[in-house]
């Protein structure tokens, strides 16, 4: 591989990235099945967000992230795609579904509250990393607020050092103390005004201005339950609100990765009469977005410039022609997801790190229970999913999700009153045993319809 040239700590998104597009592929097939252009396009513009930030300015400013457009039906992995390659490079990402969405002017959410919702997971993820950083430095003032209330403070040396000692081995977990924390209303108390592009109103700020500054009531609880609150505390003492905000705001900016789901939904103009809102207006508002704007929030102006947009839809009945040619254009890169045969729901169910099996098997350990998935056993389970999908909707590997409860629901139920060590073994005929008539196209598939 080359020597990729080191980039200084004001230019990276939280660690240097230097993944290639292969090896950004390789980490995906991980935990994704199949899928491959759709992988192969993302590795892609994450790579190009790396080469980017080597390019001088002013020509840096000028390079625009090229934008995905996934088509295919649900269940195939599209969003898992997304997902984790934000993941992957460790940026801020979130989720939305375009159908949430209303045109400007009218009652609910608008798009620019999706910006505002990147930079508060940004900032939430900036400050988890920088709680970690000074984790032992905030405990350690947390054990001597936790230490004053359980021995006073004109306690003897003797005392303190006995207590100290016990409250470090945790013989002190479940005893209750009276503890001041702070009575700060919760950062829960913020929202939109609809229509009005103010950013957001923060309760928790307008009361503290009014009360004079932060309050504090005391509490009584567990020394186990007050050291994790003035743990937290501490470190929201230590940390520096300013620099959070602005490693939030560069990290949005530069790395920001939005999820557009069901942009299907929103291509034709909704003619039912009555207050529905015009799709199409949605759409014109998404442009901007998309183009790049300056978006306030309350923790300042984001620009989108360089937010990097995955949009995703079925398209059974609309078609990505049927999108405004601005918007379309605005998604350059044009990706189909192929819906999933028998062969992918078998590897779905066994090969990723994190697959179902795996994670039913972890499931039931827990109990000294131990599941073992034979091949014609794993082969069944896809067979009738892949069969349902194909007589009712069709919903991708979920309906894999489905299936395995369904299968196991008595094991899961029974499983805590089980001998300890106790062997079940998951075959064809258990499986054909438990789905009944099902796996023999004999019952009613539509009670399986999610």
């Amino acid at each position: 591989m080359k020597t990729i040239p080191k980039i200084s700590d004001s230019e990276t998104y939280h660690q240097v990235f230097n993944l290639t597009p292969k090896q950004i592929v390789e980490e995906l097939n991980r935990y994704i099945v199949g899928q491959n252009d759709a992988k192969k396009s993302v590795s892609i513009a994450l790579r190009n967000r790396y080469r980017r930030k080597l390019v001088e300015s002013p020509l840096r400013e000028e390079i625009v992230p090229k934008n995905i457009l996934m088509v295919g039906p649900t269940g195939v992995g599209k969003t898992e795609v997304a997902r984790r390659l934000a993941k992957l490079a460790n940026a801020p990402f979130i989720k939305v579904e375009a159908t949430k969405f209303t045109e400007v002017g009218y009652v609910g959410r608008d798009v620019d509250s999706i910006i505002r919702d990147l930079i508060e997971v940004a900032v939430k993820d900036i400050k988890s990393e920088m709680k970690k950083e000074i984790g032992a430095k905030a405990e350690k003032h947390a054990k001597k607020r936790v230490l004053k209330a359980l021995v006073g403070e004109n306690a003897l040396d003797e005392t303190r050092e006995k207590f100290s000692q016990m409250l470090e081995n945790g013989e002190l977990n479940d005893r209750e103390i009276e503890i001041e924390l702070s009575d700060s209303p919760s950062a829960a108390h913020s929202f939109d005004i609809p229509g009005m592009h103010v950013g957001m109103i923060n309760l928790n700020e307008m009361l503290n201005k009014f009360s004079g500054g932060e309050r504090v009531k005391r509490m009584r609880m567990t020394v186990e339950d007050a050291l994790k609150a003035t743990i937290n505390e501490e470190s929201e003492k230590m940390i520096d609100e300013d620099k959070v905000i602005k490693k939030a705001i560069k990290s949005v900016e530069n790395d920001g990765i939005v999820f557009i789901d069901e942009i299907d939904k929103i291509c034709v103009r909704d003619h039912i009469k009555g207050g529905d809102v015009s799709r199409e207006g949605v759409q014109r508002d998404l442009l901007p977005l998309v183009e790049g704007t300056a978006v306030t929030t309350k923790y300042g102006v984001v620009k989108t410039d360089h937010v990097l947009f995955i949009a995703s839809g079925a398209f059974h009945i609309a078609k990505p022609a049927d999108l405004l040619p601005e918007l379309q254009g605005r998604f350059p890169i044009r990706v189909q997801l192929k819906a999933l045969t028998e062969e992918d729901l078998v590897r779905i169910l066994t090969e990723p790190e994190a697959s179902l099996i795996k994670q039913y098997v972890a499931l039931l350990s827990v109990e000294n229970l131990k599941l073992n998935f034979t091949e014609d056993g794993i082969k069944e389970i896809a067979r009738v999913a892949h069969k349902i999908n194909g007589e009712v909707e069709n919903i991708g590997a979920r309906r894999l999700h489905t299936m395995l409860e369904k299968i196991l629901e008595e094991i899961s139920f029974e499983a805590s009153d089980m001998k300890n060590g106790a062997k079940v073994v998951i075959d064809q005929k258990y499986v054909e045993g438990h789905l009944g008539d099902l796996a023999h196209g004999k019952t009613d598939l539509s009670k399986f319809i999610l």
